[in-house]
This record gives C-alpha cells, sequence and structure tokens, in this order.
C-alpha cells in the first residue's frame, strides 16, 4: 500500500517514539512510504520560529528520510485543486494540503490526528 505520512508521524519515526499501531504501517514491507515537501516546509516554519519545544534539524530530518527509503511526493496544481472541495472539518493549511495529495495521486494519508480521519483516505493510527 502506499502511505503518505502526516508530518507528526514523521517526526515520532525520526525520534523512534511511534505508536504501536503506526509501527505496523512503518515496518510492513509492502507499504512504500512517502512524505510530503509541505511537510518539510512546516517544519522549517516551526524550526525558524525558535520554539524552545521544537528542535529538529528540517535537513538532517529530509536526508534521512530519504536515505531510510522514503519517497518525496512534491507540491502541485492538482494536489491544491484537490482540496478546493473539502469540507472545512480541518483547518490546518499543511494538513489539508496532505489530504489533497493523498486524494490526487490516490494513496492513503496516514495520520495521528483524530479530527483528519473524518476525510476519506485516512487511516488513522492514535498515539497510545
Amino acid at each position: 500500500m502506499k502511505l503518505l505520512v502526516d508530518t507528526h508521524l514523521l517526526l515520532w519515526a525520526a525520534a523512534d517514539m511511534l505508536p504501536k499501531k503506526a509501527k505496523l504501517y512503518f515496518t510492513d514491507k509492502n507499504n512504500m512510504l512517502f512524505f510530503s515537501s509541505a511537510s518539510i516546509w512546516e517544519i522549517v516554519i516551526k524550526k525558524t520560529l525558535n520554539r524552545s519545544d521544537f528542535n529538529v534539524d528540517p535537513v538532517v530530518l529530509y536526508k534521512g528520510l530519504l536515505d531510510n527509503g522514503y519517497m518525496e511526493l512534491t507540491i502541485s496544481s492538482q494536489h491544491v485543486l484537490a482540496i478546493s472541495d473539502l469540507p472545512l472539518l480541518h483547518k490546518d493549511p499543511f494538513d489539508r494540503i496532505l489530504i489533497g495529495q493523498a486524494r490526487a495521486e490516490g494513496i492513503m494519508l496516514l495520520s495521528s490526528d483524530k479530527t483528519l480521519s473524518k476525510y476519506p483516505a485516512v487511516i488513522y493510527v492514535s498515539s497510545n
């Protein structure tokens, strides 16, 4: 199965802190894992805000994702257009573009955000 991994799960994976249910998707050799350039963008923004609770180096994370076999999904106009008819269940623009990418590419979005699970094509994994 092709899975687009949301930003939060990418960070948990990098920190080796994935919930048990999520680990099953990450370790299944039949799954192809993708990350979005939107996630890297979101991480860069948080890093540049110098938040004391956020010390992820986006360059190291990006290289680590590629080194570990993740494939990058860059944002296209098709992805943006795929969110034009989404209901406003979730207003975070980064999460909305992840949904658009998953919809346009015909893949599943793997997320730890329960609100996103209300959209089709989202696999929700709790943090427990």
